[in-house]
């Protein structure tokens, strides 16, 4: 058994020296020294041994043992030493090398769209105002002389939450709660998701963007209201672009109107967008009715004011020839990387 122990310590020897990767060096430990290892089997071969040679073979196996282990642990230093150094050497980083190229995002079109409305509004001296989207039935529609019994409910499709809180169909509550809280002069903007119940198709969805505004103040007219709105027009579409104002009928607004521009596609020369007339419809608007000015506490026979609004789904779509509004909502980086 003498013979044995030594000849396995030179096989083990031998085979520790020859391990190339720490990976080699732990199959050796657990083939050696595991609990089923060839040298715990040695020791326990010890019960066939006569009972005076037990001690002495015994030492023999603990010393092969720590000479197996020290040969091991100075053979897996030096091991992970060597894959550390290889490891290091593959993760180097040149840093003399031009960086890689990131792509860079852009701003959504309906964020385009927002922000050239905002900036020209500010420069014409308009606040940017904000309300909530989940607004009451009477912020709504009551304030905006539209009572519960009034026929233009049923064409807005509005989402109730309860009979008196809605998801507000305009941002036209932002405007009374401005009034409420603010005695005139006025001239603000008030952009902000709306919802409506809508099917979704092409040109319709149960939510999309608006930006709405009023003025309210001494002396204000029909004239201030086609100035404002003409200047808008020409600033966001191009300093050729032309507007017509046609008769409309909004419960908030008395007179009202519908406005066209000259079509951003075409430039008035008639295309598939305008149906050939040279004109979209943009916008509505109109002078704020003498209601909703009593309704905020506003005296209309000493203010009068002007108001109007517009989606700026329908914008984007115009000004960028798109087609189909669902785009704008789908994410897709491929349409959306067309407007960097």
């Amino acid at each position: 058994m003498e013979n044995e122990l030594k000849a396995l310590m030179d096989k083990a020897l031998k085979e520790i020296n020859n391990c190339q990767t720490s990976s080699d060096i732990e199959a050796v430990r657990i083939r050696l020294l595991g609990k089923k290892g060839e040298l715990t089997a040695s020791l326990r071969s010890m019960k066939d041994l006569p009972e005076d040679q037990r001690p002495l073979f015994g030492k023999h196996v603990n010393e092969v043992r720590d000479a197996l282990t020290q040969a091991i642990d100075k053979k897996a230093g030096e091991l992970n030493r060597i894959e550390k150094e290889r490891r290091l050497k593959a993760e180097a980083v040149d840093i003399t090398m031009p960086g890689k190229k990131q792509m860079i995002g852009g701003l959504h079109p309906l964020t385009r769209i927002y922000y050239e409305l905002r900036d020209i509004f500010v420069s014409m001296g308009f606040s940017v105002m904000d309300g909530p989207e989940i607004e009451y039935d009477k912020y709504s529609f009551e304030m905006l002389n539209i009572p519960k019994e009034h026929p233009a409910r049923d064409m807005q499709d509005t989402f109730y939450i309860t009979e008196d809180i809605v998801l507000r169909p305009h941002t036209s509550p932002v405007q009374i709660r401005t009034m409420l809280s603010q005695k005139p002069p006025i001239r603000m903007i008030c952009p902000g998701r709306v919802y409506r119940s809508d099917d979704v198709d092409a040109t319709h969805s149960p939510v999309f963007n608006q930006v709405e505004g009023l003025v309210v103040g001494h002396g204000i007219t029909l004239a201030n209201l086609k100035w404002t709105l003409d200047a808008v027009m020409k600033e966001f579409y191009g300093e050729n672009t032309k507007t017509k104002f046609r008769p409309g009928h909004f419960p908030f607004t008395e007179p009202s109107a519908e406005v066209d521009a000259t079509c951003a596609k075409c430039h008035g020369k008639g295309c598939g967008v305008c149906k050939g007339t040279g004109m979209i419809e943009v916008l509505g608007c109109g002078m704020v009715h003498p209601n909703v000015l009593l309704n905020c506490g506003i005296d209309p026979d000493e203010y009068t004011g002007f108001a109007f609004g517009m989606g700026l789904d329908r914008l984007a779509t115009i000004k960028y020839g798109i087609t189909d509004i669902r785009l704008l909502f789908e994410n897709d980086i491929r349409f959306l990387s067309q407007f960097k």
